[in-house]
């Protein structure tokens, strides 16, 4: 993380690495949650210090979702489902899901506890990474990319077998309602996510086109993360995703968001035109309409220069005889249709006709 001590107050200071815990700060602080659960999104910057790679960068921007107070596994699934339908909506294919469950802080303890026998029993195969997280947070080596890590990590005892009853309710009721959802996953044992206060439900969504550092989406439960923040004990569940990524993904997948061409471009001229076209604009705009009135003044022949250049597939004309008649001209832009008069009473319905191709 980005951290210093700020000089002029003695302050420890550090820009967000991510916004749950700011969240949960909040809900604290506010007594947010006074009258029952919640459910929040947020969106914002974030500052991580990592060694920038496809679509992850230094300062990056981060959707979040957070459901505050819930405790059962359905949330869960309502969360999960939420953004399986998200990547259909963007076009995202190969994006998959990887579940886990890492069961209670007492459940955790007891499973830490028998990985740190493991893995220092084969210190001499760990990386300096692993060494380094091997007594401050010995569940993130189970996610080394270091194949010879792997192949220690491989033979590590497994949480599952450390779950209490209640734990492994919760996990079978989850795979149930998003096997019910039609949602397709993959337990992944390893999947711990990166941060302390996670307990129960992790899962992350991957893509294999981002590189080593595939994942698109990542969330779980953090059950505990009221009371270690000072508030009431509450329950709660959520995911984050980054911008820069999704941006990155949808671009490899031929889905890349890009700028709207304008339904019709607004040319004026002559006594009252503007007037005219400037109310025309508000009320195509109020319908629904993409559309760029032409601004600076200019001849006739650079305003339509200029709606050609724009994208628009019409030219709607206002002129002293269109002021006249309470009529506009459509000039057709993108293909040899000719130009004709319309009514300014009839003319939404005939946009959305043309735009139609009728």
């Amino acid at each position: 993380m980005y951290s210093w001590r700020d000089e002029l107050n003695g302050e420890d200071l550090t820009l967000r690495p991510e916004g749950t815990a700011s969240c949960v700060r909040a809900a604290i602080e506010h007594n947010l949650l006074y009258d029952g659960p919640k459910r929040l999104w947020y969106s914002g910057p974030m500052y991580r210090h990592e060694r920038p790679q496809k679509g992850r960068y230094r300062q990056f921007h981060q959707y979040g979702v957070e459901a505050l107070g819930y405790s059962g596994p359905d949330v869960d699934a309502e969360l999960i489902v939420m953004c399986a339908r998200l990547w259909r909506e963007l076009g995202l294919e190969g994006v998959r899901l990887e579940l886990n469950t890492i069961g209670s802080p007492e459940e955790r303890a007891r499973y830490r506890a028998d990985l740190v026998r493991h893995l220092e029993a084969n210190a001499e195969r760990l990386d300096a990474d692993a060494k380094r997280r091997l007594h401050s947070n010995p569940l993130r080596v189970l996610d080394s990319k270091n194949p010879v890590v792997q192949e220690v990590v491989a033979r590590a005892p497994e949480m599952m077998r450390y779950l209490g009853e209640a734990s492994v309710a919760h996990f079978d009721g989850l795979k149930k309602l998003l096997a019910g959802a039609g949602v397709g996953f993959t337990i992944n044992p390893k999947l711990v996510r990166g941060l302390d206060y996670y307990n129960l439900t992790v899962f992350e969504w991957i893509s294999d086109s981002l590189g080593a550092q595939g994942t698109v989406c990542g969330g779980g439960r953090y059950d505990g993360l009221f009371a270690q923040l000072g508030g009431k004990p509450a329950p709660a569940i959520g995911f984050a995703m980054g911008c820069e990524r999704l941006v990155a993904l949808m671009r490899d997948s031929g889905h890349a968001p890009g700028a709207r061409a304008p339904d019709a471009y607004v040319v004026h001229q002559g006594e009252g035109a503007l007037e005219s076209a400037l109310a025309l604009s508000d009320s195509l705009r109020s319908a629904g309409f993409a559309v760029i009135q032409h601004a600076g003044g200019g001849s006739f022949k650079s305003q339509m220069k200029k709606a050609d250049a724009s994208g628009a597939r019409l030219a709607l004309i206002v002129g002293e005889d269109e002021v006249r008649a309470s009529e506009v001209t459509l000039k057709p832009l993108r293909d040899g249709r000719p130009q004709r008069r319309e009514s300014c009473a009839t003319l939404t319905a005939r946009l959305a006709q043309l735009l139609e191709g009728n």
